[in-house]
């Protein structure tokens, strides 16, 4: 099997590299690395169009190589998928993440979205995070990984799975859950500074607020659990859809039938000298409409 590694800190950083020696060691799988040039967290979906995507080239183990590249996460995924860098992969594995991606957070995340580009694409992805800043050890985290890779690639598809792992010592792991996504809302501070030269400028932060429901990511991690969450791209609300396609529907016939109504009274006001029946008024208005 060829796994494309990518990632959004980096391509020299510890979580990818570690990843990449567990899996080269651990598992028989050839692995391609596009990764960003630097760091590139919460850069979300976004893509470059107006610069060129530079790149530098990396030897690794066999016959693959390493690209460095000058744009996004997702910038990585097209250029390597579609931009011919690589023969297409079987499996996207995106991180592993020094942070958490859970709950609403994956909207602003670089690496779920390199993720999901690679569903975009075709390619079945995995997500996987280390789920602390401070807690920098990622080999348990990527031994877990190349332990369960087969198992999860055999039920897995097609979709994108976000992995969360618990940033502490695999000693105190609790176990596995099959989680959703929970709800996490900032409340954001904006310091507002002066530059030396007169110029405005603010550096954001602020303070997470978590939904902590028994079935989420975000619960699961709390609780010091293994957090693995399927996710789609189809991000359509069917309960919604569903509803709205019922309503509209239902005033669109009605729509119609006001439509015919007015018509009906424009034919009843029509000055033909002739006289008509409601019914043969309508017609002949119809008729007359025609020939406009």
């Amino acid at each position: 099997m060829h796994i494309l590694l990518t990632n959004d800190d980096g391509y020299n950083a510890p979580g990818i590299q570690t990843l990449y020696r567990t899996l080269s060691s651990q598992t028989k799988h050839d692995l391609s690395i596009v990764a960003p040039e630097g760091q590139r967290s919460a850069t979300g979906h976004s893509i470059t169009l107006l610069q060129p995507l530079f790149l530098t080239e990396h030897n690794l183990k066999g016959k693959q190589k390493g690209y460095e590249i000058s744009g996004t996460p997702s910038d990585c995924v097209k250029l390597a998928i579609q931009g011919g860098l690589i023969s297409k992969p079987d499996l996207l594995i995106s991180g592993i993440n020094q942070g958490s991606n859970l709950g609403t957070d994956i909207f602003y995340s670089g690496t779920v979205s390199a993720a999901m580009e690679g569903v975009f694409l075709g390619v079945p992805a995995l997500a996987i995070s280390l789920a602390s800043f401070e807690f920098t050890n990622f080999e348990p985290a990527a031994a877990y990984l190349a332990r369960q890779l087969d198992f999860i690639v055999e039920h897995h598809l097609k979709g994108l799975v976000n992995i969360n792992i618990p940033g502490k010592p695999q000693a105190e792991w609790r176990g596995l859950k099959v989680t959703k996504l929970g709800k996490a809302v900032y409340e954001n501070v904006f310091d507002r500074r002066v530059d030396p030269r007169g110029r405005t400028y603010f550096w954001q932060s602020g303070n997470l607020t978590q939904d902590l429901e028994g079935d989420t990511d975000l619960r699961a991690i709390q609780e010091d659990f293994i957090s693995l969450t399927p996710m789609r791209s189809d991000l359509t609300d069917f309960k919604c859809l569903q509803t709205w396609q019922t309503m509209f529907d239902r005033n669109y016939r009605k729509l119609n039938l006001s439509q015919i109504h007015r018509r009906w009274q424009r034919a009843a006001k029509c000055s033909c000298s002739e006289t008509r029946t409601g019914r043969t008024k309508l017609k002949h208005h119809y008729s007359l409409n025609k020939k406009r």
